[in-house]
């Protein structure tokens, strides 16, 4: 009886999705690209004008009414230091359902859905202590592109940005 393969790529179908989805989405920070769980995102929209929250956080950039929900837009530019941040025509902000809650990431560009199989990523390295990387799931390889692969949710349900409930202790 033949074995069957141990490294398939997995295919979301609803009840194997979540944390074993292969398909990222990719986009630019600066000079790096990012994937992140296709799953996760809603929507990609182009940067409009936000109502700005006083004494949010700086890379909190402040508030859009999307089609009467009211969604967080959060600059990841700002959020990962990359200098200097330039609103242009292909500024964009992709629009994420993250642990029940929608909100939006502003990036440098979208390049494209992408599919990859397993021997395509690897563990993230080892950092220092003082540096949080337990939002990077791993890096991934496409041809000559390296990509980091970020779980959207850890990064976003973290205390330090703190947009869902479950980490506002009263």
């Amino acid at each position: 009886m033949p074995k069957p393969p141990t490294e398939a790529p997995i295919k979301p179908d609803g009840a194997s999705a979540g944390r074993m989805a292969n398909e990222f989405l990719t986009f630019r920070l600066g000079k790096e690209e990012y994937g992140i769980e296709i799953l996760k995102v809603q929507e990609i929209r182009g940067y409009d004008a936000v109502t700005h929250i006083a004494n949010a956080p700086e890379f909190i950039k402040g508030v859009v009414n999307l089609r009467g929900i009211i969604v967080p837009i959060i600059d990841m530019r700002i959020k990962f230091n990359l200098g200097t941040v330039e609103y242009n025509e292909f500024t964009v902000v992709i629009i994420l359902n993250v642990s029940g809650r929608v909100m939006g990431i502003v990036v440098d560009g979208v390049s494209d859905v992408i599919t990859l199989a397993a021997e395509q990523i690897k563990p993230a390295p080892d950092f220092a202590a003082n540096l949080d990387t337990d939002y990077i799931i791993g890096l991934g390889t496409v041809d000559e592109r390296m990509l980091i692969l970020m779980d959207i949710e850890a990064l976003m349900c973290s205390a330090e940005i703190g947009l869902t409930d479950q980490n506002i202790i009263h």
